[in-house]
């Protein structure tokens, strides 16, 4: 009788054990009732990867069964290649330029190279917006020396653009030794004030266009958008082939009456290797089922389009769930 008691009770535990902890799973073998937290590494809150990933986190979040996702502020770019690294983020925003440094382990991401970095998915231009006060005296990037600089915020993407474009003029802000500019290493939203305030005479404001922090500064003062001459382009170009043209054309802002000829590189989408494939696909087709909801985040998603997706990304491998989803949409083979 104890045996037969002692055996009824090992069958009990079992079964609730068994029970304990696991999904249920429907008759299509899909697990049902566990969510997947994403964490989407954006950048300032004054940028626009922090209100556009504040919508893919709803989107996703809404629309995808089982996932919860929530959009964190950042540093930007550097910082959040360092974020999916730590595994600290499933996806990040990230300019091409400092993408291909941390996959391949240049730049601020020397000796430490991570393979594991994946794309999503193209976004659309990062363009380079250098923005001096019109009664600086400055009308050309060559007017910088011995000025006070914005070149961005520590660990961001538009310090490694700053950086890019200045050297190609024989610009330094970074190395003490060989500095010939003074850097203020501020957000957008500080750089704006520091303007304003005759605290620095320039800043870039690489980013979306129209950008908010450019349109905040542009209601206060009279500013000026410093054109590249054609020659400077090139060279740049030819440097860093992740650059190409680009025209802010003339009343983008405030004040602005002529086009303003820069450059501008791809932003895009990460994500890491070690995310299902199931998972980066159903993320992927959220993005390009729901791009109206992105539109009403920032106006620069209209220029997400799915024959762009894999623009920009250079060495860097797509993952293979947003592989998926574009054959399964006719724009990969």
């Amino acid at each position: 009788m104890h045996k037969k008691l002692a055996l009824i009770m090992v069958i009990i535990i079992t079964l609730a054990l068994t029970g304990c902890g696991s999904t249920s799973s429907t008759s299509e073998g899909q697990t049902t009732g566990k969510i997947q937290k994403v964490n989407i590494a954006t950048g300032t809150t004054s940028g626009a990867y922090y209100p556009i990933g504040n919508a893919l986190a709803k989107i996703w979040s809404d629309k995808v069964p089982g996932v919860k996702a929530s959009a964190q502020s950042t540093e930007a770019s550097a910082a959040n290649m360092n974020f999916l690294q730590q595994k600290e983020a499933e996806v990040a925003f990230t300019m091409a330029n400092v993408a291909v440094y941390a996959y391949e382990g240049q730049d601020t991401f020397q000796g430490r190279p991570n393979k594991e970095l994946r794309g999503m998915t193209f976004l659309y231009p990062n363009v380079t917006q250098i923005v001096v006060r019109k009664d600086s005296g400055i009308n050309s990037l060559k007017d910088l020396q011995g000025k006070r600089f914005a070149p961005g915020a520590t660990g961001s993407g538009t310090v490694t653009n700053s950086k890019e474009v200045l050297g190609a003029y024989g610009l330094n802000f970074w190395e003490k030794d060989k500095s010939n500019v003074k850097a203020d290493y501020v957000g957008f939203t500080e750089a704006s004030e520091l303007l304003k305030n005759k605290q620095v005479d320039a800043a870039n404001f690489s980013g979306a266009m129209p950008l908010a922090a450019i349109m905040d500064v542009s209601n206060s003062i009279d500013i000026k958008l410093i054109s590249l001459e054609p020659e400077m382009i090139k060279e740049i170009i030819t440097q860093y082939p992740f650059y190409y043209e680009v025209v802010i054309p003339k009343g983008t802002y405030k004040g602005q009456e002529e086009d303003v000829h820069t450059v501008a590189l791809a932003n895009l989408l990460l994500t890491r290797a070690d995310l299902s494939e199931d998972l980066v696909y159903n993320l992927t087709k959220g993005i390009y089922e729901n791009l109206p909801d992105l539109l009403n985040a920032h106006s620069i998603t209209k220029n997400i389009k799915k024959e762009d997706s894999s623009k920009g990304m250079g060495p860097l491998p797509l993952h293979p769930g947003s592989i998926k989803y574009f054959k399964e949409i006719g724009i990969m083979k």
